[in-house]
């Protein structure tokens, strides 16, 4: 049974978000919150956090099952809210700086065994 976690209105562009998420998406768990610690990028702390939570969520579901063969089924960054804002520029205009946001859902199931042919 599949368990979902979600990350509203990250404050960054979703762009830097998806470079992140295509490096972890259909990797297992562990491997997943290893390639998250050790990367330089701002957003993988709370990618980090939310691979957790999308872990915790599983545990809660299936109570008694075991972890390790959990795998990062999806992964998805949309578009979050825009934020607006004028910064001073030469000769009494101004230039429109849009502050972007994102919105990340993440779903962890465990590995589906391939039948032996």
């Amino acid at each position: 049974m599949e368990a979902v976690a979600k990350l509203n209105n990250y404050p960054t562009s979703p762009r830097k978000m998806r470079l992140l998420v295509d490096l972890i998406r259909g990797m297992q768990v562990e491997k997943a919150l290893a390639v998250l610690e050790h990367n330089p990028k701002h957003p993988a702390v709370p990618l980090r956090k939310l691979v957790i939570s999308a872990i915790s969520n599983w545990k809660a579901k299936n109570e008694g099952a075991d972890e390790n063969s959990l795998i990062v089924k999806t992964i998805m960054v949309d578009n979050g809210r825009v934020i607006k804002r004028m910064r001073p520029a030469p000769q009494g205009r101004g230039y429109r700086v849009r502050k972007r946001s994102n919105h990340v859902t993440i779903v962890v199931d465990q590995a589906v065994a391939k039948a032996a042919k």
